[in-house]
């Protein structure tokens, strides 16, 4: 999760919010991503989006079964379709998001037994420490407004 801190971080350097991704096979990194749709002009550019196009091709494949994600804050509806269609493994997050979290928080996805694919989710790993990236940087963005 310190790999996906250090993404969020580069993230809010960029102006974006910060949040930060990695995909791990067996404790080793295969591909890491941040939060870039205001720099690409793409609202599908989310920090899991990215990563997953990143292990995709790295490892020439569209899906990624027996690999890890860790993203600093709990995936939208949007990236757990793709976390889900790439049939990534188990998926650990930081700070859980109330407005928009699927893993939990809103609904769970990651637990519907008419999908056919199911990611092991564990959440509010380093989630204090996720949670105030995400609002110093708003905090900051409020104050320069």
């Amino acid at each position: 999760m310190r790999l996906a801190i250090h993404q969020a971080n580069l993230a809010a350097q960029k102006n974006e919010i910060p949040v930060g991704a990695v995909i791990v096979h067996q404790n080793e990194l295969v591909a890491e991503a941040h939060n870039q749709p205001i720099s690409d002009s793409d609202p599908s550019s989310h920090a899991e989006m990215n990563v997953l196009r990143l292990a995709g091709k790295k490892l020439s494949n569209y899906r990624l079964p027996g690999l890890d994600l860790y993203v600093t804050l709990e995936p939208c509806l949007m990236c757990a379709g793709a976390i889900m269609n790439a049939r990534i493994s188990r998926v650990f997050f930081g700070a859980f998001d109330p407005k928009t979290g699927v893993a939990g928080s809103v609904l769970n996805v990651f637990n519907e037994n008419k999908l056919n694919h199911h990611a092991k989710i564990e959440g509010g790993i380093l989630g204090e420490e996720c949670a105030h990236l995400l609002k110093d940087f708003f905090r900051m963005k409020r104050s320069t407004s």
